[in-house]
C-alpha cells in the first residue's frame, strides 16, 4: 500500500464549466485518468485536499464523485474552496453509501490510519485574511486543523496534514495555520490551490521543521504524487 495525492480536479462531469479552456489543462480528464491508473493500484490511497468537483450542490456531483470512484485505490477528499456542494459529513457520507460510492471517504474534523501514516488537515483559508469575516473563518479552519490532528494522533502512526490552501509561499505565511502545525508537532504538511503563474510562488521544502509539498493537478500534470511509500 502506498499514499498518494493530487488535488484540485476541478471535474465537471455533471456540470458546464470545462477547464480546458486555461493553458495546460487540455484533454486533462483522459490525462488524469490513464497517469492515474499508471501508477495507483486498488490497496493505494489517494487524498484530493480540495476543489474536487464544480458542482454546486451534492446531487449534481454525483457524476464526478461517481468517476473518482471508478478510480483505482481508496480516495480522501478534503473541502476546497471551489466544493460549493461539499456538506455536513453526515450527509456526504450516507449519499456516498446511498451511491455505493465506497471507495471515497471524507475528511472533516477527522483523521483516518493508513499503515503507519495518519492523514489529518482541513481546507485551511487565506494567509492575508484581513476583514472581520475571513478572519472568523481563518481561526475556524486553524481549529478543525487541530481538531483533525487531536483524532489522528488518537490513532497513532506518522502525521501528515493536508490542507486546500497553502499555509506558507515564499512571499507570505499564514501564522494561525502554521503555528497548529508546529505547537501539534506535525513535519509535513500537503497542498494544494496554486495554478499557473501562481505556482512560482510556492514554497516547496522544509520551513520551521515542516517539510512542505504542492500537489495542484495541473502542477503534477495530472499525474497523482506518491507521498508515502510502504
Amino acid at each position: 500500500m502506498n499514499i498518494f495525492a493530487l488535488s484540485d480536479t476541478h471535474l465537471s462531469l455533471g456540470t458546464d464549466k470545462p477547464m480546458d479552456i486555461f493553458k495546460g489543462w487540455d484533454n486533462y480528464l483522459d490525462r488524469l485518468e490513464s497517469n492515474w491508473r499508471s501508477v495507483v493500484e486498488e490497496d493505494d490511497v489517494v487524498v484530493i485536499p480540495g476543489d474536487i468537483s464544480w458542482a454546486m450542490s451534492l446531487e449534481n456531483a454525483e457524476s464526478d464523485l461517481r468517476f473518482i470512484h471508478s478510480l483505482p485505490g481508496k480516495k480522501v477528499i478534503i473541502k476546497g474552496n471551489h466544493d460549493y456542494w461539499w456538506n455536513t459529513k453526515r450527509k456526504m457520507d450516507n449519499f456516498l453509501a446511498e451511491k455505493s460510492f465506497d471507495s471515497i471517504s471524507v475528511l472533516f474534523n477527522n483523521a483516518y490510519r493508513f499503515g503507519d501514516v495518519t492523514v489529518c488537515g482541513s481546507r485551511g483559508w487565506f494567509f492575508d485574511a484581513e476583514d472581520n469575516a475571513d478572519k472568523k473563518v481563518l481561526l475556524r479552519e486553524a481549529g478543525r486543523l487541530r481538531m483533525s490532528i487531536s483524532e489522528g494522533k488518537k490513532l497513532g502512526g506518522s502525521l501528515i496534514a493536508f490542507l486546500h490552501y497553502p499555509p506558507v509561499t515564499k512571499l507570505l505565511q499564514c501564522a494561525e495555520i502554521i503555528n497548529v502545525l508546529k505547537e501539534e508537532g506535525v513535519e509535513r504538511c500537503i497542498y494544494g490551490h496554486l495554478h499557473g503563474a501562481s505556482v512560482h510562488n510556492a514554497f516547496i521544502g522544509e520551513k520551521d521543521g515542516i517539510k512542505f509539498d504542492l500537489v495542484s493537478a495541473d502542477y503534477l500534470k495530472f499525474c497523482p504524487k506518491l507521498i508515502e511509500k510502504f
